[in-house]
Protein backbone atom coordinates (compact mmCIF):
# COMPACT_ATOMS: atom_id res chain seq x y z
CA UNK A 1 0.00 0.00 0.00
CA UNK A 2 2.84 2.38 0.86
CA UNK A 3 5.34 3.06 -1.91
CA UNK A 4 8.52 2.64 0.10
CA UNK A 5 10.65 3.68 -2.88
CA UNK A 6 9.15 7.16 -2.74
CA UNK A 7 10.14 7.43 0.90
CA UNK A 8 13.63 6.13 0.27
CA UNK A 9 14.24 8.63 -2.53
CA UNK A 10 12.80 11.75 -0.91
CA UNK A 11 14.85 14.74 0.21
CA UNK A 12 15.74 15.33 3.85
CA UNK A 13 16.23 18.82 5.26
CA UNK A 14 18.11 19.57 8.47
CA UNK A 15 17.09 23.18 9.13
CA UNK A 16 15.31 24.42 11.19
CA UNK A 17 15.07 20.75 12.25
CA UNK A 18 15.46 17.38 10.56
CA UNK A 19 12.45 16.44 8.44
CA UNK A 20 11.44 14.85 5.18
CA UNK A 21 8.52 15.20 2.83
CA UNK A 22 7.47 12.88 0.03
CA UNK A 23 4.72 12.71 -2.57
CA UNK A 24 3.11 9.74 -4.23
CA UNK A 25 3.59 7.35 -1.29
CA UNK A 26 -0.01 6.19 -1.77
CA UNK A 27 -1.61 6.10 -5.23
CA UNK A 28 -4.88 7.92 -5.89
CA UNK A 29 -6.60 4.58 -6.53
CA UNK A 30 -5.37 3.12 -3.23
CA UNK A 31 -6.25 6.34 -1.46
CA UNK A 32 -9.87 5.93 -2.61
CA UNK A 33 -9.86 2.34 -1.34
CA UNK A 34 -8.46 3.42 2.02
CA UNK A 35 -11.06 6.17 2.43
CA UNK A 36 -13.82 3.68 1.61
CA UNK A 37 -12.59 1.42 4.44
CA UNK A 38 -11.62 4.26 6.79
CA UNK A 39 -12.94 4.09 10.37
CA UNK A 40 -16.20 5.97 10.83
CA UNK A 41 -14.87 8.65 13.17
CA UNK A 42 -17.47 11.26 14.10
CA UNK A 43 -15.52 13.35 16.61
CA UNK A 44 -12.37 15.42 16.25
CA UNK A 45 -8.92 14.45 17.44
CA UNK A 46 -6.55 11.54 16.91
CA UNK A 47 -8.01 8.14 17.79
CA UNK A 48 -5.98 5.07 18.80
CA UNK A 49 -6.28 1.92 16.71
CA UNK A 50 -7.67 0.03 19.71
CA UNK A 51 -10.83 2.15 19.50
CA UNK A 52 -11.36 1.71 15.76
CA UNK A 53 -12.66 -0.83 13.26
CA UNK A 54 -9.53 -1.63 11.25
CA UNK A 55 -10.26 -3.60 8.08
CA UNK A 56 -9.83 -3.79 4.33
CA UNK A 57 -7.54 -1.37 2.50
CA UNK A 58 -7.15 0.72 5.64
CA UNK A 59 -5.76 -2.34 7.44
CA UNK A 60 -3.28 -2.84 4.58
CA UNK A 61 -1.95 0.67 5.15
CA UNK A 62 -1.65 0.06 8.89
CA UNK A 63 0.28 -3.14 8.23
CA UNK A 64 2.84 -1.16 6.21
CA UNK A 65 3.13 1.47 8.94
CA UNK A 66 3.81 -1.28 11.48
CA UNK A 67 6.40 -3.01 9.29
CA UNK A 68 10.14 -3.27 9.99
CA UNK A 69 10.83 -1.77 6.55
CA UNK A 70 9.00 1.44 7.43
CA UNK A 71 11.00 1.85 10.65
CA UNK A 72 14.26 1.11 8.81
CA UNK A 73 13.64 3.72 6.10
CA UNK A 74 12.77 6.46 8.59
CA UNK A 75 15.81 5.51 10.69
CA UNK A 76 18.15 5.83 7.73
CA UNK A 77 16.59 9.00 6.31
CA UNK A 78 16.36 10.92 9.59
CA UNK A 79 19.54 9.67 11.23
CA UNK A 80 17.69 7.93 14.05
CA UNK A 81 17.46 4.38 15.38
CA UNK A 82 13.80 3.46 15.33
CA UNK A 83 13.98 -0.24 14.50
CA UNK A 84 13.66 -1.38 18.11
CA UNK A 85 11.43 1.44 19.34
CA UNK A 86 7.73 1.07 20.18
CA UNK A 87 5.35 2.89 17.87
CA UNK A 88 1.86 4.26 18.33
CA UNK A 89 -0.53 4.78 15.42
CA UNK A 90 -3.39 7.24 15.77
CA UNK A 91 -6.02 8.23 13.22
CA UNK A 92 -7.84 11.44 12.44
CA UNK A 93 -10.83 12.11 10.22
CA UNK A 94 -12.34 15.28 11.71
CA UNK A 95 -10.63 18.57 12.63
CA UNK A 96 -11.84 21.62 14.47
CA UNK A 97 -10.59 25.18 14.02
CA UNK A 98 -8.58 25.06 17.25
CA UNK A 99 -6.44 22.13 16.12
CA UNK A 100 -2.96 22.55 14.69
CA UNK A 101 -1.70 25.45 16.81
CA UNK A 102 2.07 25.95 16.93
CA UNK A 103 3.58 23.29 19.16
CA UNK A 104 6.52 20.97 19.71
CA UNK A 105 6.24 17.30 20.61
CA UNK A 106 7.12 15.98 24.05
CA UNK A 107 10.57 14.52 24.73
CA UNK A 108 9.01 11.03 24.96
CA UNK A 109 8.58 11.13 21.18
CA UNK A 110 11.53 10.41 18.89
CA UNK A 111 9.90 10.73 15.49
CA UNK A 112 6.46 11.43 14.06
CA UNK A 113 5.28 10.57 10.56
CA UNK A 114 2.05 11.83 9.01
CA UNK A 115 0.44 10.13 5.99
CA UNK A 116 -2.27 12.19 4.31
CA UNK A 117 -5.19 10.72 2.40
CA UNK A 118 -7.43 13.56 1.21
CA UNK A 119 -8.70 13.41 -2.36
CA UNK A 120 -8.35 17.17 -2.93
CA UNK A 121 -7.52 20.27 -0.93
CA UNK A 122 -8.12 24.01 -1.19
CA UNK A 123 -4.89 25.71 -0.04
CA UNK A 124 -6.91 28.75 1.03
CA UNK A 125 -8.81 26.74 3.65
CA UNK A 126 -5.85 26.04 5.97
CA UNK A 127 -5.03 22.62 7.37
CA UNK A 128 -1.67 22.14 5.60
CA UNK A 129 1.14 21.17 7.99
CA UNK A 130 4.10 23.55 8.19
CA UNK A 131 7.65 23.02 9.40
CA UNK A 132 8.16 26.26 11.27
CA UNK A 133 11.28 28.35 11.77
CA UNK A 134 10.27 29.21 15.34
CA UNK A 135 7.52 29.10 17.91
CA UNK A 136 5.88 32.47 17.27
CA UNK A 137 4.70 32.85 13.68
CA UNK A 138 2.67 30.33 11.67
CA UNK A 139 3.60 32.19 8.49
CA UNK A 140 7.35 31.85 9.10
CA UNK A 141 7.88 28.36 7.74
CA UNK A 142 10.49 26.30 5.92
CA UNK A 143 8.01 23.95 4.25
CA UNK A 144 4.29 23.45 3.85
CA UNK A 145 2.85 20.03 2.97
CA UNK A 146 -0.64 19.83 1.52
CA UNK A 147 -2.70 17.00 3.05
CA UNK A 148 -3.30 15.28 -0.29
CA UNK A 149 -3.35 11.52 -0.84
CA UNK A 150 0.15 10.06 -0.68
CA UNK A 151 1.86 13.09 0.82
CA UNK A 152 4.06 12.26 3.80
CA UNK A 153 5.71 14.49 6.38
CA UNK A 154 8.06 13.00 8.98
CA UNK A 155 10.43 14.64 11.42
CA UNK A 156 12.86 13.97 14.23
CA UNK A 157 11.74 15.53 17.49
CA UNK A 158 14.17 18.19 18.76
CA UNK A 159 14.12 21.44 20.72
CA UNK A 160 13.46 23.29 17.44
CA UNK A 161 10.90 20.99 15.80
CA UNK A 162 8.06 23.51 15.92
CA UNK A 163 5.16 22.73 13.61
CA UNK A 164 1.47 23.34 13.09
CA UNK A 165 -1.10 24.27 10.50
CA UNK A 166 -3.47 27.18 9.85
CA UNK A 167 -6.99 26.67 11.24
CA UNK A 168 -9.27 24.22 9.48
CA UNK A 169 -12.62 22.68 10.44
CA UNK A 170 -13.99 19.67 8.60
CA UNK A 171 -12.95 16.32 7.19
CA UNK A 172 -9.19 15.79 7.11
CA UNK A 173 -7.85 12.26 6.61
CA UNK A 174 -4.46 11.67 8.23
CA UNK A 175 -2.75 8.69 9.89
CA UNK A 176 -0.02 9.46 12.42
CA UNK A 177 2.78 7.08 13.42
CA UNK A 178 4.83 8.07 16.45
CA UNK A 179 7.99 6.32 17.60
CA UNK A 180 8.51 6.58 21.37
CA UNK A 181 11.55 6.32 23.62
CA UNK A 182 10.42 3.15 25.44
CA UNK A 183 7.48 0.92 26.31
CA UNK A 184 6.66 2.96 29.43
CA UNK A 185 6.16 6.05 27.29
CA UNK A 186 3.92 4.05 24.96
CA UNK A 187 1.81 2.81 27.85
CA UNK A 188 1.41 6.35 29.21
CA UNK A 189 0.35 7.67 25.79
CA UNK A 190 -2.13 4.85 25.22
CA UNK A 191 -3.62 5.20 28.70
CA UNK A 192 -3.99 8.95 28.27
CA UNK A 193 -5.59 8.44 24.89
CA UNK A 194 -8.06 5.96 26.36
CA UNK A 195 -9.00 8.44 29.09
CA UNK A 196 -9.59 11.18 26.52
CA UNK A 197 -11.86 8.87 24.52
CA UNK A 198 -13.87 8.00 27.67
CA UNK A 199 -14.30 11.68 28.53
CA UNK A 200 -15.59 12.39 25.03
CA UNK A 201 -18.15 9.61 25.43
CA UNK A 202 -19.32 11.15 28.70
CA UNK A 203 -19.76 14.51 26.98
CA UNK A 204 -21.58 13.96 23.67
CA UNK A 205 -21.12 17.63 22.78
CA UNK A 206 -17.34 17.52 23.08
CA UNK A 207 -15.45 18.22 19.88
Amino acid sequence: MLDFNQLENCTVKTSPFTFLSAEGCVSDADGARIRADYPDIKKTGYWPLSKLNVHGAFAELIEDLQSPQFAAILSDKLGLELRDKPRMITVRKQSKAGDGRIHNDSVSKICTCLVYLNEDWDPNEGGAIRALNGDQDMDDYALEVKPLTGNVFAFARSDTSWHGHPPFAGTRYVVQTTFLIDDDALARKENRGGLQMRLKKLNPFAR
